[in-house]
């Protein structure tokens, strides 16, 4: 097994004029979880595509799994695309054998039983996926990308139109996937989702990357300028504190933005002069607001109580 399961060096990717990714590098270590995260537009899923050498980079090149042939990607790499697609006319147990043996695999009923169970989808092997609903068609198709058992996944927005609870279900399978020592990619928009599951976060804007490494390290990039307060001083009061650069009112907390040399303890004493304070928090901040401070900075000039 080798240690990374992914290296790009230095892709390009053009479609005529539109240039979709730009001299990107990329390493992806074998057994993690990496996030894809990036506005719509911003190259995600042409960089998937390029691992699964649907598109092939104009310049740079790719090794998967120790391969860096351009042939077609082997049996040990599935992906689930955002545009989700079954054949609707088969039943739900046909349509996963058939894929499962697309990639070299042979799975029993029983098999096939077990995934179903995972998914809580129990009763619908039978069923045509015709006659299924959104979110199982979905679930259905997860299965049908991990069945065959492969040692690099890439799941595009695989938590997209999902209810909390089936995406739990998924969350949990994909932690299982890693478990097994399955290197599994996936792109989201969910920041909440990047922070809880990924080892590695990746983020793509206008087809560079801006972003790589671990949370903790990316936090680390961006210091300790956010504070979240409950206090008796209102917005607009916060606002006017020296070193506040901006305000993001929650309703039960305000986050602080600030400038850089900002005393928190110099703070603190002027939020008391305002009256009560009941929480004080020195934070990074978190990946939705790096995110946005990246993607729109627009948002960056929104007045007091504007949300993000």
């Amino acid at each position: 097994m080798t240690e990374s399961a992914v290296v790009l060096e230095s892709i390009t990717k053009t479609f005529g004029r539109q240039l979709a990714v730009e001299d990107l590098s990329l390493t992806v270590p074998t057994g993690s979880v990496y996030g894809f995260i990036g506005p719509n537009g911003s190259g995600k899923t042409t960089t998937l595509r390029m691992i699964m050498r649907i598109y092939y980079p104009d310049t740079g090149a790719i090794t998967v799994l120790g391969d860096s042939t351009h042939g077609p990607a082997n049996d040990q790499v599935c992906y689930l695309p955002e545009e989700r697609s079954l054949y609707k006319t088969m039943k739900v147990r046909d349509v996963l054998r058939f894929f499962a043996e697309l990639k070299g695999h042979s799975p029993s009923n029983e098999e096939i039983d077990e995934w179903l169970e995972k998914l809580k989808l129990p009763g619908v092997a039978q069923k045509r996926v015709s006659t299924l609903s959104k979110g199982m068609t979905q679930k259905v198709q997860f299965i049908a990308t991990v069945i065959s058992k492969p040692k690099l996944v890439l799941l595009d927005e695989p938590f997209s139109g999902l209810d909390p609870v089936n995406s739990v279900v998924l969350r949990e399978l994909v932690l299982d996937l890693k478990k097994q020592g399955t290197t599994v990619i996936f792109s989201t928009h969910d920041m909440s989702v990047a922070e809880k599951m990924c080892d590695y976060i990746f983020m793509i804007y206008k087809g560079q990357k801006v972003l790589d490494g671990t949370l903790d390290a990316i936090r680390a990039q961006y210091g300790t300028d956010t504070l979240r307060v409950k206090s008796g001083a209102s917005s607009p009061a916060l606002q006017s504190l020296p070193g506040v650069y901006k305000v993001t009112d929650h309703g039960n907390y305000q986050e602080l933005r600030l400038s850089e040399g900002t005393d928190h303890q110099e703070l603190l004493q002027q939020l008391l002069a305002h009256g009560s304070v009941e929480h004080f928090e020195i934070m990074h901040p978190t990946l939705h607001d790096i995110f946005v401070r990246i993607a729109d900075p627009q948002m960056e000039n929104i007045e007091v109580g504007g949300t993000e």
